[in-house]
């Protein structure tokens, strides 16, 4: 779609800001610093989508991939278990997300869980894993408070505390969306184990916040851009901003291929192709990479220079290492009376009791269990791979058993941790290259053994709810090794020591004085599952210390 750019920067001059990439972190930033004044080039290689031009089209967006460009064509990505292996092309993108302005923001669930205190000092917590680089943050959770907080109002969140919740110093702005069917079973089935079934909080508007309108239940969340903006991605709740301020040119469909440096070691333009594949170069003062934690390590990989041989900012080596996925279980549930799950938002309710890691269960790791349609969302999927284990699958009794169970399905998610480790990582591809011509990722991924353990540890929990919620039949999908993710974590950690991190706790490169770096690729751990809040609440610090420094001149 085209649009009208609110200002145009020349090429050959100097920008204050260049950010790469437009999602859950370079939407913040390019808001927070082109509405403090400075000048900023935001580089997208999806196109420029409204809510206008999102749909319902279950085959163009879930099989096709509309959203991510398009399967694997595009990225051209390759994975491999085991990094003795020849990595192979599979048949959809191994590091998935959104190319699309306002990134994965636009098409995620919106389950908006904070990280609580104990997630930034695990490593202190529980000792050494073996096999892992589990380590600290350098930040604590009082320090992002502030910043959670401020998620919550100005990208809009709707939910209530919960008494498993870290502390807030302000309330919800929005109170919580209704609670559906699912919840109230979850709810059922919690009182009767001893558990509590809390509000979910959601990055969805329950009622007219700043602006913009609040949901009108259409069920689609999962997977999908939102029609009204009331889902609250960067596209709908800080794009608008960033360009009203006249400071911020959006250039879509430019694909960024490498980061080039001065002979004082400083990044000076950012390379990229348009969207006629022209080889273009924005100049800049200071670039900030927000692509996402596997095009991220990427970009800097492919920005080698004899300068830095091994990669732009890896001295450390660590750009690309401790790719995290987080852990994922599912079950699913038939009921007696119709549940109509699919209708209105994804998630209304969920169990934290479990989030805590607890030595008494002989592994590391914590998590949370939500109810959710899942396959039951939506009928292709659910015709696909949702129905009852054993059923028809073809034929009249198929149509009547999809009639039948379509209405009466929920599923109970479980969301885990992910441990970061060296062999599982984002490195470049010897052979491949992408449809732009860019080496390609290469994802190197296999889950910890205590992740494997937490997730089948929730499973037996959310198969005691079914049963304590009265469900008629309950099944589990199987746990398996993931090849692949959407939570893309850990690649370019920050840290103190910069011969163990990539960026320090500001965000800003060890090696490299005006490069910054905010995305999933800056988490030390995973979180139990939900790290986008945590994302966003990184990016609002991290601009407010980037604007003083080059405020400062300490760029």
């Amino acid at each position: 779609m085209t649009f009208e750019a609110s200002v145009r920067f020349p090429l050959a001059k100097p920008v204050d800001f260049v950010i790469v990439g437009s999602g859950s972190a370079g939407g913040i930033l390019a808001k927070e610093l082109s509405t403090a004044g400075f000048s900023v080039v935001l580089l997208e290689q999806g196109p420029y989508r409204q809510a206008a031009d999102f749909t319902h089209d279950e085959l163009a967006v879930l099989v096709f991939n509309e959203l991510g460009g398009g399967g694997n064509k595009a990225a051209q990505q390759t994975f491999r278990s085991d990094p003795d292996k020849i990595a192979i092309v599979p048949s959809r993108q191994p590091a998935g997300y959104a190319q699309t302005v306002g990134g994965s923001s636009v098409h995620f669930t919106a389950n908006f869980w904070r990280f609580r205190e104990s997630d930034f000092k695990e490593r202190s917590l529980f000792g050494a894993i073996n096999g892992t680089n589990f380590t600290d943050w350098p930040i604590t959770y009082r320090e992002l408070e502030p910043y959670y907080t401020k998620v919550d109002w100005e990208i809009g969140v709707s939910g209530a505390p919960g008494p498993h919740d870290s502390f807030r110093s302000k309330p919800f702005p929005m109170p919580p969306i209704a609670v559906k069917s699912s919840g109230v079973l979850l709810e059922r089935g919690a009182r009767k184990l001893g558990l509590t079934a809390q509000v979910e909080p959601l990055a969805i508007l329950s009622r007219p916040h700043n602006n913009r309108p609040p949901c009108i239940g259409c069920g689609f969340c999962m997977g999908f851009g939102c029609e009204v903006g009331a889902k609250s991605s960067t596209l709908a709740a800080m794009i608008p901003l960033a360009l009203a301020s006249g400071n911020c040119e959006i250039r879509a469909e430019s694909a960024v291929f490498r980061i080039g440096t001065n002979g004082n070691g400083k990044v000076d333009k950012v390379f990229y192709y348009d969207a006629d594949k022209n080889e273009r170069a924005q100049k800049a003062r200071a670039v900030i990479v927000c692509a996402n934690g596997a095009e991220t390590p990427r970009l800097l990989l492919n920005s080698s220079s004899d300068a830095f041989p091994d990669g732009l900012a890896n001295s450390s080596g660590f750009v690309g290492r401790n790719l995290m996925f987080n852990g994922h279980a599912r079950s699913s549930g038939l009921f007696e009376h119709p549940l109509n799950d699919f209708k209105g938002v994804q998630v209304t309710r969920m169990i934290h009791d479990f989030y805590e890691s607890d030595p008494a269960r002989g592994f590391y790791g914590g998590g949370g269990i939500d109810v959710r349609p899942f396959v039951a969302a939506m009928p292709l999927a659910y015709a696909a791979i949702g129905g009852v284990p054993g059923a028809p699958t073809w034929g009249a009794e198929f149509k009547a058993h999809l009639e039948q169970d379509f209405v009466r399905s929920m599923s109970l998610f479980c969301g885990t941790t992910s441990l970061p480790q060296d062999s599982n990582n984002i490195t470049i591809d010897p052979t491949h290259k992408d449809n732009w011509g860019r080496p390609s990722i290469r994802v190197t991924y296999k889950d910890h053994e205590d992740d494997m353990a937490m997730a089948a540890f929730l499973q037996d929990r959310s198969m005691e709810l079914f049963d304590a919620a009265g469900a008629l039949k309950s099944w589990r999908a199987p746990i398996e090794q993931q090849n692949g993710g959407v939570h893309l974590l850990g690649t370019c950690r920050m840290g103190n020591d910069a011969k163990t991190s990539v960026i320090d706790k500001f965000h800003r490169s060890h090696d490299v004085s005006n490069l910054f770096l905010c995305d999933g690729s800056s988490l030390v751990s995973s979180g139990r599952g939900q790290p986008t809040m945590t994302i966003m609440a990184l990016a609002f610090r991290a601009a407010e210390h980037i604007a003083a420094a080059a405020r400062n001149n300490e760029v």
